[in-house]
């Protein structure tokens, strides 16, 4: 006789492989049988209902059914549920007991991201859905000299946003990011193979930076700011000679086709720089998470994502390790005060612990408060029409503690989460890359 499955896991959590090139992946009676089963166990346990809304949709729903139970859910309401899955995965590494390896086998994330492929598949993703993803693309245009201050211009005036909303969805209050006419690309310079780095414990001492869409084309300044510390400490920092975006938009969509091409277009870049002896690092959580995590999940056999997994790091976790070597310069001139630090959830579910709290409080006169929920931003869940306000209720509790901190500055890893939390302020300030707190205090 089998043991019984234990309450809940005891051991570290684990993640299978995500097997989307089996067609069975996309069999719509099996996905349909799988959500009955995991719904059935979240509405058992409703450990997740703070988290994000997808979590009291289901649950709505089924408290508004006949039997009260999830057999009492229509089929077609579950993608109500999906809808609302931005892919944060806290429910996964934060809330649910009931992870691999245990016996239940519940992985929330990839459940929704199966039925996003699935809804991919069939052709019903929308328009604007598909676009606001290319953000490669969509920043390759608005970037463009003459087009970016008419962009930024018309997003600003309330009666283009109202006619945008209407014909394309995109909620007229939400924040939207402007567009540089000179992106980082052209900002920093591409150096050598050959420069040299000093190794300090894990690290190599020299840096290659993905530049990442959002840095890139949208708000530069971080990038900027992230050379100037490196410089400051003696870290050579190169850019890839090319890249493209990382792919973790298409694959919110289930779009593991596009996933794939972006994937063989950056791997074979960032492989070649390791082989350099450059380490691998970019400014998004989401992008490094990509890399870390994502990918080697979506091509487990692929030694070359292996090879650019091993050497990606979270800027902050990079500059930390070298501090614990010895080698991070700690000549701060400038102290920060109060900081509001606001722990996006890419970053968080990497699991390499509260690196930028560390590395700030290094700062003499500072004191880091760190908010540890999620903003709602997602990258696009804040902008669509639909989900705007949503988006506006699950960041009111990261708000609230910021407000109540009284900072000196705030901001997150996720510099578009700050914007979202800086839009929901509403009082006129901004927010604060952590990296460029980290460059004022040195007074470079």
């Amino acid at each position: 006789m089998p043991a019984p499955a234990r309450e809940s896991n005891l051991e570290a959590p684990t993640r299978h492989p995500v097997d989307w090139q089996d067609d069975r992946y996309y069999d719509r009676e099996a996905l349909f049988e799988e959500m009955a089963r995991v719904f059935d166990v979240c509405h058992g346990c409703r450990r997740c209902v703070s988290l994000c809304n997808a979590f009291p949709t289901l649950f709505d729903l089924v408290d508004a059914s006949a039997t009260m139970e999830v057999d009492g859910v229509a089929r077609a309401d579950y993608g109500k549920v999906v809808d609302h899955c931005y892919l944060c995965d806290l429910c996964y590494m934060t809330k649910c007991p009931y992870v691999p390896p245990h016996a239940w086998n519940i992985d929330f994330p990839h459940l929704m991201l199966r039925a996003k492929a699935v809804h991919f598949r069939t052709g019903k993703t929308k328009l604007r859905d598909r676009v606001l993803t290319r953000t490669d693309l969509v920043g390759s245009f608005c970037g463009i000299p003459i087009v970016a201050p008419t962009v930024n211009a018309v997003n600003k005036v309330g009666i283009a946003r109202k006619a945008v909303q209407a014909v394309a969805g995109i909620h007229a209050e939400a924040w939207l990011p402007e567009f540089s006419a000179k992106p980082l690309r052209k900002r920093l310079a591409r150096l050598p193979d050959d420069t040299p780095g000093e190794a300090a414990g894990r690290t190599r001492g020299k840096l290659a930076l993905f530049a990442t869409c959002y840095m890139n084309r949208n708000e530069p300044g971080p990038g900027e700011d992230f050379a100037a510390v490196c410089a400051h400490n003696g870290i050579p920092l190169t850019l890839a000679v090319k890249e493209r975006c990382c792919g973790m938009p298409r694959l919110e969509l289930g779009d593991f086709a596009s996933v794939q091409k972006a994937k063989e277009t950056n791997v074979p870049v960032l492989a070649k720089l390791v082989d350099a002896g450059w380490d691998l690092t970019a400014l998004i959580p989401s992008c490094v998470l990509m890399f870390r995590q994502e990918l080697p999940l979506l091509f487990p056999d692929d030694p070359e994502v292996e090879k650019v997994r091993n050497a990606f790091f979270d800027p902050f976790e990079y500059l930390l390790l070298r501090h614990r070597q010895g080698r991070l310069a700690t000549d701060f001139k400038h102290p920060l005060g109060k900081v509001a630090y606001h722990a996006a959830c890419h970053q968080r579910v990497q699991n390499v612990g509260r690196k930028t709290l560390e590395v700030l409080s290094l700062v003499p006169g500072t004191e880091v408060d760190i908010i540890e929920r999620c903003s709602g931003h997602d990258g696009t869940y804040a902008v669509k029409a639909e989900f705007h306000e949503n988006a506006m209720r699950i960041v009111k509790p990261v708000v609230n503690r910021v407000n109540q901190a009284q900072p000196d500055h705030y901001g997150s890893d996720c510099a578009m989460a700050g914007h979202h939390i800086a839009h929901a302020r509403a009082d006129g300030s901004a927010p604060e890359h952590p990296i460029s707190l980290l460059r004022r205090a040195y007074g470079i």
